[in-house]
């Protein structure tokens, strides 16, 4: 705590940990050391301890036994409810930033999310993206840059985004044409990108399950501003991937899965109307890592 070690030792919290941990680590000490077992007895320490401090009655154990198997029943092929429970308490973030960790000068990586594609088509450059022309009309520049602020030329730039309900093409594919606002772009030897789209629009994750009913009786939100996602990769560098957020939504402070920083945050600037419909501009530099030894240059640890 206060910044000086990861959280309480056994010995620190000698009344926290039962008799049952304590013999729980017995067996494991017996059985080999493993990271398994490590991450194991963390888990069961953590949760003796917590249990210790809530004494939680039989029926309130009960009732969490019951949410945790109603998360199950919700987990399919189709919808990974354990995911955005991970989401929703910030864990899926820490541990894409444990791993994946980035200098000061350098765009921040975050979660990738459900809705990437590898699939899509290669664009010219100022291309546009919005294949249906649905929403007000943004356009994109862009640079991608090393960290001594030089152009990465050649560098693969894939975007993808929701349309202007906060919609995905791959949510709603009777709607939305095939690769609606999903694009695939190499910089120039300046490192420089640009394509137009539409301005896209925040959206809330699913309320219909348990997870949305205990973040609703927890008084919490389900939120995330608008943004666009970049994954960018090039020959000797890092894969990035990333969120550009839209500074002015109103639910930037709360995102509900914690992506949003400071270096992220971006002006969506409004431009004057053209015919009669509103029109947008958005700036933007990528600074990538060197890749790192023993890892694959152009796709970086993701």
């Amino acid at each position: 705590m206060h910044g000086q070690h990861d959280g309480p030792t056994r010995e620190e919290l000698p009344g926290a940990i039962s008799a049952q941990a304590e013999e729980f680590s017995r067996r494991l000490t017996a059985a080999g050391q493993t990271r398994v077992a490590a991450a194991a007895q963390a888990t069961v320490d953590g949760l003796h301890a917590l249990i210790a401090e809530l004494r939680p009655s039989g029926e309130e154990f009960r009732l969490a036994i019951d949410f945790l198997t109603e998360v199950g029943h919700y987990a399919d092929a189709r919808r990974q409810e354990w995911v955005l429970f991970a989401d929703v308490l910030g864990v899926s973030s820490l541990i894409e930033d444990l791993n994946n960790p980035r200098p000061a000068g350098a765009t921040p990586n975050t979660l990738a999310g459900p809705f990437y594609r590898s699939d899509v088509p290669d664009m010219a450059p100022g291309a546009n993206i919005s294949r249906d022309h649905k929403g007000d009309p943004l356009a994109v520049e862009g640079r991608v840059l090393a960290l001594d602020g030089s152009p990465v030329a050649g560098a693969l730039v894939e975007v993808w985004q929701a349309n202007a309900e906060g919609l995905y093409e791959n949510q709603e594919p009777d709607r939305q044409p095939e690769f609606n606002l999903r694009g695939r772009f190499r910089t120039d030897p300046q490192g420089r990108f640009h394509f137009l789209t539409v301005k896209p629009k925040g959206y809330a994750l699913p309320s219909d399950g348990p997870v949305g009913q205990l973040m609703s009786a927890l008084g919490l939100g389900l939120e995330r501003p608008a943004h666009i996602h970049f994954r960018v990769s090039g020959d000797g560098f890092e894969t990035l991937t990333t969120h550009i957020f839209d500074r002015s939504d109103p639910a930037i402070n709360r995102d509900a899965i914690f992506g949003v920083k400071p270096e992220l945050m971006a002006e969506f600037r409004a431009l004057p109307p053209a015919g009669g419909k509103r029109k947008y501009a958005l700036d933007l530099n990528l600074v990538l890592c060197p890749a790192r030894q023993g890892e694959n240059e152009t796709s970086g640890r993701r």
